[in-house]
C-alpha cells in the first residue's frame, strides 16, 4: 500500500488574497492592536500564508514608521505575496470600510448629530471596543514576551509613556537600542524575532517556504520614491497654484500631509495637535467634537488614524465657500484620506525590500524583538487611557513628583457604559462571539439603555 503523497504547496492565487483582505477589513475593529491581532489570526494561524517570525519582522518595521502601522503592515504582507499590486490593494481594501463608514458617520453628525439613535449607537459601541482591545493587548502580549527581559522592557515602556508621557519615538529608539547592546550581551534573551529559518521551527508559513525576496535595487528604489512622491505632491500643487493657500481645501493638504509624517505612535499620539490646530487655529471643529471623531474611528473597521478625515469632513462642512457644504465635505474626506495614506505606501515599498533583505541579521533581529516587547507596553497605554476615558465622564490630570497620574471622578462613572462593557466581556471572553456580533449586541444595548434608562 503506498503511501499517500502530499499535496503541493501553493502560494495563495491573487483572488484568494483579495477576499481575505476583504474580511480583515471588516473584521478590523479595536484600533491597532485589534487589527494586528485580526491580521495574525486570519493570517499566521488559520491561512499560515506567512510564519509568526516573518509575521513580527514585518509588525516591527511598521512599528518605527510614522502613520497607521495595521494599514502598513497589511501593504507589506500583500507585497510579499503579489507584489505592488498586492500590496496596493491589501492596504486600499484595508482604509475602504472604514473611509466609507466615516463619511457616512460625519454626513450623519454633521446634520443631524442630535438625534437619539445616533447616540445610541455610539454609546452602545464604545464599550464593545473596549473589550476587543484588552482581547487584543492579552493575545498580542502572549506572543511577543516570551522571557523576563521582554517583560521588563514591556514593563518599563508602560511606565514611561504612560506615568511619564515619553515620546513614542524616544521610546521605540531606546528599546532598538536596548535590543542591539543586549543582543551582543546576551543573545538568547534578545533574539526573540527570528528572522530567518531553522531546521526545526514549526511557526514558518508559506511566504517563508516559498518565497525569496530580490535584493534591493537603488535605481528601482528612486523610481519607487519619485512616483509615490508625485502622487502625494501633484494634488497639494494643483490646490495651491489654482485656489491658492487660504483655501481650505489648500490648507487641509497641507496641515494633513505634515501630520502624516508626524503621527509615531498612532492616532493617539497626535490626537492632542491636530485637535489644537483644527479647533484654535483652524476653527474647523468646535471644543470636544475631536473625541466624537475618535469615537467613529474608534467604532468603524480601519485605522484609528481615519480621524482625520472627519477632522477635514467637518472643516469644510463649516468652510465650503461657493459649494454645497455637504459635498465640500465629502470631497474634503477623499483629499484628507490621500494625503494621509499615500506615505504610507511609499514607506512600505521604498523600505520593505530592504528590511526584508536584512531579515536574517541578527543585531537587527534582536533590536526589533525589543522594539516589540515596547510596544505591547505602549498598546496597554492606549487600552488604559481609553477605558478610564470611556468608563468616567470625568478625568484628571494630576502630577506627582514628575509622574502623571489619571484620577478619574469616581462618580461620574457612566453606569451604563460600565454595564455594557461587562456584558462585552461576558460576551467576546467567556462566550466566544466574534467581534461583529459582540459589537452588534453592544449596539443593541446602547440604544435599549437610551431609550428605554437614560
Amino acid at each position: 500500500m503506498s503511501a499517500t503523497p502530499k499535496p503541493k504547496m501553493t502560494l495563495p492565487s491573487f483572488r484568494e488574497a483579495v477576499n481575505i483582505w476583504i474580511k480583515v477589513a471588516l473584521h478590523s475593529f479595536g484600533g491597532p492592536a485589534g487589527q494586528i491581532a485580526v491580521m495574525h489570526r486570519f493570517l499566521v494561524e488559520e491561512k499560515k500564508w506567512l510564519g509568526e517570525n516573518r509575521f513580527l519582522h514585518a509588525l516591527n518595521y511598521c512599528m518605527l514608521l510614522p502613520g497607521p502601522e495595521a494599514q502598513q503592515l497589511a501593504t507589506y504582507i500583500g507585497w510579499l505575496l503579489h507584489g505592488r499590486k498586492g500590496g496596493i490593494v491589501a492596504g486600499t481594501l484595508f482604509v475602504l470600510p472604514g473611509f466609507l463608514s466615516i463619511l457616512l458617520l460625519s454626513v450623519l453628525y454633521a446634520l443631524w448629530k442630535d438625534v437619539a439613535v445616533v447616540e445610541g449607537i455610539f454609546y452602545g459601541i464604545k464599550p464593545a471596543v473596549l473589550a476587543i482591545v484588552v482581547g487584543a493587548v492579552i493575545k498580542i502580549g502572549k506572543k511577543a514576551l516570551k522571557n523576563e527581559v521582554m517583560i521588563a522592557i514591556a514593563i518599563f515602556a508602560f511606565i514611561a509613556i504612560f506615568f511619564f508621557e515619553v515620546a513614542f519615538p524616544v521610546i521605540i529608539i531606546s528599546a532598538a537600542f536596548i535590543g542591539f547592546i543586549g543582543g551582543k550581551i546576551s543573545e538568547e534573551k534578545f533574539y526573540v524575532i527570528k528572522g530567518h529559518k531553522t531546521a526545526n521551527s514549526t511557526q514558518e508559513g508559506l511566504i517563508d517556504t516559498l518565497i525569496t525576496t530580490a535584493s534591493p535595487n537603488l535605481f528601482q528604489s528612486l523610481k519607487t520614491a519619485a512616483f509615490w512622491l508625485l502622487l502625494w505632491f501633484i494634488p497639494i500643487i494643483l490646490l495651491t497654484v489654482f485656489l491658492g493657500v487660504e483655501n481650505i481645501f489648500t490648507k487641509e493638504s497641507l496641515f494633513f500631509s505634515q501630520a502624516a509624517v508626524v503621527t509615531f505612535g498612532g492616532a493617539y499620539s497626535v490626537l492632542a495637535y491636530i485637535s489644537q490646530k483644527a479647533v484654535e487655529t483652524f476653527g474647523w471643529l468646535q471644543p470636544g467634537e475631536m473625541l466624537d471623531g475618535l469615537g467613529m474611528a474608534e467604532t468603524t473597521p480601519g485605522p484609528l488614524i481615519q480621524v482625520v478625515q472627519f477632522v477635514g469632513f467637518m472643516g469644510a462642512f463649516r468652510n465650503p465657500g461657493m459649494l454645497d457644504p455637504v459635498m465640500a465635505g465629502v470631497l474634503a474626506s477623499f483629499l484628507v484620506t490621500w494625503v494621509t495614506f499615500i506615505p504610507c505606501f511609499l514607506f512600505i515599498f521604498l523600505g520593505a525590500p530592504y528590511i526584508e533583505h536584512l531579515r536574517n541579521n541578527k543585531n537587527l533581529s534582536t533590536a526589533l524583538s525589543s522594539i516589540t516587547a515596547a510596544v505591547v507596553g505602549v498598546i496597554l497605554n492606549l487600552g488604559i487611557w481609553f477605558s478610564v476615558n470611556a468608563i468616567f465622564k470625568t478625568v484628571e490630570e494630576r502630577s506627582f513628583y514628575g509622574m502623571r497620574l489619571l484620577v478619574p471622578d469616581l462618580s461620574s462613572m457612566d453606569a451604563g457604559v460600565a454595564g455594557i462593557t461587562i456584558a462585552a466581556c461576558v460576551a467576546y471572553f467567556g462566550f466566544k462571539l466574534d467581534m461583529l456580533k459582540t459589537i452588534g449586541l453592544c449596539i443593541v444595548l446602547g440604544l435599549l439603555v437610551k431609550f428605554l434608562i437614560l
